[in-house]
């Protein structure tokens, strides 16, 4: 038995539905395209390297588009006019459409194509307002409030 009833989940919690989605979509990983092939690396603490081998493809025919919390690569070969007749055709220049889902405060900062792999670059940027602060304890303010009060 492989699959699970998420909807509890979506009936008594409230902000997981994100965090739902992700395990169906997990769920339904063997419908997803493996074509092109890619790696996913961890550069340092807060920074990322998403590598895909995409061999005959020039960097006119490759779109990357990153919205809201969905990072979409999309490649589009080119028709050639008076394409060749293959004996053997082993190296796979078909359109293909990628996508990931990128965790909060993930940025993407660059891509570069090179000898066939496009390298794309993530790192995560938490806001100054949500990491963690120091709060110092002042007895006066304790002393202050209870003057105030009465």
């Amino acid at each position: 038995m492989r699959t699970y009833d998420f909807s509890p989940l979506y009936r008594s919690a409230i902000g997981f539905d994100r965090l739902a989605q992700l395990f169906d979509n997990a769920q339904r990983a063997d419908s997803q395209p493996s074509y092109p092939p890619y790696n996913i690396e961890l550069v340092a603490d807060d920074k990322y390297r998403i590598t895909m081998a995409v061999a005959g493809f020039t960097s006119a025919e490759i779109d990357i588009e990153a919205e809201n919390d969905t990072l979409k690569i999309v490649g589009r070969k080119q028709k050639e006019e008076g394409s060749p007749t293959f004996l053997h055709r082993g190296i796979a220049a078909r359109d293909f459409e990628q996508r990931f889902q990128l965790a909060n405060h993930i940025k993407v900062v660059g891509a570069q194509l090179e000898n066939g792999l496009l390298n794309i670059e993530l790192v995560r940027e938490v806001p100054e307002a949500l990491k963690p602060r120091k709060i110092e304890i002042n007895s006066d303010n304790v002393h202050r409030l209870e003057r105030n009060a009465a």
